[in-house]
Order: C-alpha cells, then sequence, then structure tokens
C-alpha cells in the first residue's frame, strides 16, 4: 500500500515538475521573440512546410467532413420537411466548432508529431547543443518560427476547411437530396454571419499556439535514444490533443458569455 502511494506521490509530481518546466518554457520563448535577429528564410520555410505541404489533406478532410455531416442533418430535418436548413446547420457548426477542431487534430497527426520528432532527434544528436557553443539561441533559432507559422497557418487552413466543408455539403444537400440550391444558399446566409467565421479562427489561432509550443517543448526535452524521440513525438501528440479540447471548451464557454451574450 505504502509503495502504491509512493508511486502515484512520484507521478504526480512529475507531472508537477513538467508543467513548470513548460511554463518556464514558455517564458524563455516569450523572451527569445523580442531579441533578433529576425531570420525571415526560417518563417517562410516553415510557412510552407506546416501550411501549403497541409493543403491537400485538409482539402480531404474539409470536405469529408462537410459531406458527411449534410448526410446527418438531411436524414435528422427529412421528417420536419425541414431540409433546406441543412446548409444552416452545417455551415454554422463548421465555423464555430468542427473546422477547428478537425483541422487542428489532423495538423498535429501531421505536423505536431513531426516538430517533436525533429527536435527530439536534434536533440539526441547533440545538434542543439552545437547550435549553443556557436551562441546560437536554439529557441529563437528553431522553436520560434515553428510556433509563429502555427499561430497564422493554422486558422487559414481552418478557413480554407470551412469553405471546402460548406462546398461538400452543398453538393451532397443539391445533387444528391436535390434541394433547391438558390434557396439553400439564402438560407444559409441567412443564419451564417461573419462573428461565427472569425470566433472558429480565433479558436484556430490558440490552437495553433499550444500545439506548437507543446510539441516543441517536448521534442526539446526528449530522453536519449530512438526510444526517447519515439516517446516524445507520443506524448506530444496526446498531450497537444487533450489540450486543445480542454482550450476548445473553454474558449466556447468564453465566447458564448461575452462575445454572443
Amino acid at each position: 500500500m505504502k509503495g502504491t502511494e509512493n508511486l502515484l506521490r512520484q507521478r504526480i509530481r512529475s507531472k508537477l515538475e513538467g508543467g513548470g518546466r513548460y511554463f518556464v518554457f514558455l517564458g524563455t520563448l516569450g523572451r527569445s521573440s523580442l531579441k533578433g535577429p529576425v531570420r525571415f528564410s526560417r518563417y517562410l520555410s516553415e510557412i510552407e512546410h506546416l501550411g501549403v505541404n497541409s493543403v491537400l489533406i485538409i482539402l480531404l478532410s474539409g470536405g469529408a467532413m462537410g459531406m458527411i455531416f449534410a448526410l446527418q442533418m438531411v436524414a435528422l430535418l427529412q421528417p420536419f420537411q425541414a431540409e433546406i436548413g441543412t446548409g444552416a446547420a452545417v455551415a454554422v457548426a463548421l465555423s464555430r466548432e468542427l473546422a477547428p477542431v478537425i483541422t487542428v487534430l489532423m495538423l498535429i497527426a501531421k505536423n505536431g508529431s513531426a516538430m517533436a520528432a525533429e527536435l527530439g532527434t536534434m536533440r539526441v544528436t547533440e545538434q542543439i547543443d552545437a547550435l549553443e557553443s556557436m551562441a546560437i539561441n536554439p529557441v529563437q533559432y528553431l522553436v520560434l518560427p515553428k510556433v509563429i507559422a502555427s499561430f497564422f497557418v493554422f486558422p487559414l487552413l481552418t478557413l480554407l476547411a470551412n469553405l471546402v466543408g460548406a462546398l461538400g455539403a452543398y453538393i451532397v444537400s443539391v445533387y444528391l437530396f436535390a434541394i433547391d440550391g438558390a434557396s439553400y444558399m439564402d438560407y444559409m446566409f441567412s443564419f451564417l454571419s461573419p462573428r461565427d467565421v472569425f470566433v472558429g479562427l480565433i479558436k484556430a489561432g490558440v490552437m495553433g499556439f499550444i500545439v506548437a509550443t507543446l510539441c516543441c517543448f517536448y521534442g526539446l526535452h526528449a530522453a536519449p535514444g530512438a526510444k526517447g524521440v519515439g516517446d516524445s513525438a507520443t506524448n506530444a501528440v496526446v498531450a497537444s490533443s487533450t489540450a486543445i479540447l480542454v482550450a476548445d471548451y473553454m474558449l466556447t464557454t468564453f465566447m458564448l458569455r461575452f462575445i454572443y451574450a
């Protein structure tokens, strides 16, 4: 019994220490953002890697998301002769919740694990130590471009997911279920407001910051060896996926109380 209590105490202590190291890492990141030099090539490279190279997967996931949700909404509304409301329901749900969350989860799988694995490999192979020996701040050189790029790229990809999802829902509703296209669009725009879109983009930006910082944190603190790199990538994906769901709930609560009130 005492051994179990000691093990539990050690795990709690380890988690608290990890949380403390993460906030220290955020402080270091904040200080690094105020110092030069600004390497624009690094930022452009990260924007290309995180954003441009992720367009295809967002097109596929966004289109599938809109089409599947449209199928479900038509089946739900048909008994009430209210299929015309499919577009409004899909557009609002995509803008507020589905597009930000699904887009960020897809980007965690594609980019978040890659961030942690890249930095973990650099840590294990002493490349980060080499940067420090040349008086180059690894947080400013490696981490800051990823965080800034994620903060701007995630909302843009979320907006793309919104557009593709709405298009997919339109195709399913109009061409598969013969809903009048003009009425469908008119009803959708009467319910969807720019505020709904901006709320989703704000969520995506905050989530992008959380994902990038967590994945880079786990990568920089990878344990030695191949297993350490693999564990850092796994822990980064699990932690960032959990964190964005918690953040989504908190952001939704805040926005419903202060923006939609």
